[in-house]
């Protein structure tokens, strides 16, 4: 638990936030990561109020200053409501989009680094393919893979399963109304 200044009109407001070392949060561009400690940062002589975030998959670590969490977009795990939608979403008919595939493959990544859980599940249900129908081309399956694989870290962390059991069920959900 940490506090928060936020400076306005001269004025320095105080917000609690609860993020706490071991929390999972999702970071819009990386997805799921967990919280390994939330400290002092030192940038060219200047200590800085930091979130330190760790990747495993990616072998990565994020360091975000407190006062940039909002505008970053970092944020807690989705809430059983909004985890409920995007799965609701993964059911729904795939919308066809008459644009061109570079066009769509940018509105798509745009959708999928938003942090949105349910655009990414949209992203998830329209580029879905059953074994019954044509193959996608290799960009489309990478869209596809990116999407699906943010949509499985979140769903495993909240419901605190691994990766294989989350797509599992999230693929089966895909085909429960196909």
């Amino acid at each position: 638990f940490f506090i928060k200044k936020i400076r306005e009109n001269n004025s320095i407001m105080v917000k609690a936030c609860s993020y706490n070392p071991g929390d999972y949060v999702v970071y819009p561009t990386h997805g799921v990561g967990k919280i390994s400690s939330i400290g002092k940062y030192v940038v060219a002589g200047q200590e800085i109020d930091c979130i330190f975030v760790d990747y495993d998959k990616e072998h990565m670590s994020l360091k975000v200053p407190l006062s940039a969490v909002e505008s970053s977009g970092l944020r807690k795990l989705s809430n059983e409501t909004t985890m409920s939608a995007a799965l609701t979403t993964l059911r729904g008919k795939p919308k066809s989009k008459r644009m061109v595939w570079p066009r769509r493959a940018q509105e798509y990544n745009a959708k999928i680094n938003s942090g949105n859980l349910v655009s990414v599940a949209e992203v998830v249900r329209d580029l879905h393919r059953s074994s019954e129908q044509s193959e996608q081309s290799h960009s489309e399956r990478l869209v596809y893979e990116a999407a699906l694989d943010r949509l499985v870290s979140e769903y495993a962390a909240m419901e605190k399963i691994d990766a294989k059991d989350a797509t599992d069920r999230i693929v089966k959900i895909i085909h429960s109304d196909v």
